[in-house]
């Protein structure tokens, strides 16, 4: 049996956050999530090897105090957009925080960091990417002991991709689609936390970048198309040529961060492919899972969705 570790998440009440404790806890560690508000998090409360913390990340000391004693430091903290205009919330969001969490370790005599980046990360010319590698180079100098991953786009059930996409098709007759040709290697939130569980238990995944991608690339019109089908609901795609494109994301970026379905920023980045040859999961011993095994069971009609794909598959062969 492994050992069991002490591990401190920030992070831990997100998306991927909230599969990796589930995935940490079944692996037999002893988890501190590090959130704004505990007392909002009840769902992670209920379990006696997960205590949740109200704690300003961002204040140093604080962290020092939440790190002692602590075996390894997850960080996953992380967004995708800014309020206003500019690149100040991923500043402080993605660099920011990383330096703070370093800092905190050494302090606290912690050395094994596990970090969350992104594919293509400090690539082209989006606040986002710029400042995931801005951040990537503070863990690749910190002289901890580290092991970074770089997703492409999460899917798992409450994504911000299929569900997004979903909520969407079903309202408007018609999708205008930025970035539609742009390429996607959608990965399961489940094989990302499982990389994180292998990551603990192998030395020589220290100071290593794993990109963490799915089977298959699809392009961003492909996805859309795909959710429409398994709601079974007829919609028309519009790519938008890029000048369009520029003017849709130019339109949702007054809006706070909470409420942008779209900025300038993330039509940056999509003009980077995230898609990799090179798979971290593959390299950890974890078999990606593919869109088709898992989207049609939170999005449409699960296993008789995939019955029709399978016949409608058949028939074009």
């Amino acid at each position: 049996m492994a050992k069991s570790l002490h591990i401190v998440v920030l992070g831990g009440t997100g998306f991927v956050g909230r599969a990796l404790v589930h995935a940490l806890r079944a692996d037999g560690h002893r988890i501190d999530v590090l959130s704004r508000n505990r007392e909002r998090q009840r769902e992670l409360l209920v379990f006696p090897d997960v205590r949740v913390h109200s704690t300003d990340v961002y204040d140093e000391a604080a962290l020092v105090r939440r790190f002692q004693g602590a075996d390894v430091v997850v960080n996953l903290v992380g967004i995708l957009q800014n309020n206003g205009f500019g690149g100040r919330d991923f500043e402080r969001a993605h660099v920011k925080l990383t330096d703070t969490v370093i800092a905190a370790m050494k302090k606290a005599g912690v050395k094994r960091l596990l970090q969350m980046s992104s594919l293509r990360a400090g690539e082209g010319d989006s606040h986002y990417l710029k400042s995931r590698g801005a951040a990537l180079d503070r863990v690749a100098a910190s002289q901890l002991e580290w092991t970074v991953f770089q997703p492409s786009v999460i899917f798992g059930p409450g994504d911000g991709l299929f569900c997004r996409f979903a909520a969407l098709l079903k309202l408007a007759p018609v999708v205008p689609l930025a970035r539609a040709a742009a390429r996607l290697q959608p990965v399961w939130v489940k094989d990302v936390a499982q990389a994180f569980i292998a990551a603990l238990h192998r030395p020589e995944t220290i100071g290593k970048i794993y990109p963490l991608v799915g089977p298959r690339a699809m392009s961003l019109a492909e996805i859309v198309r795909y959710t429409a089908r398994l709601l079974g609901i007829r919609r028309m795609v519009l790519p938008l040529p890029n000048v369009l494109g520029r003017l849709q994301a130019l339109a949702f970026d007054p809006l706070p961060a909470a409420l942008k379905p779209f900025s300038s920023d993330n039509f940056k980045s999509l003009a980077l492919d995230s898609t990799s040859e090179r798979n971290g999961l593959v390299e950890l011993g974890i078999t990606p899972t593919a869109v088709e095994a898992i989207v049609p069971d939170y999005i449409g009609g699960g296993e008789k969705q995939r019955e029709l794909d399978r016949h409608r598959a058949s028939a074009a062969r």
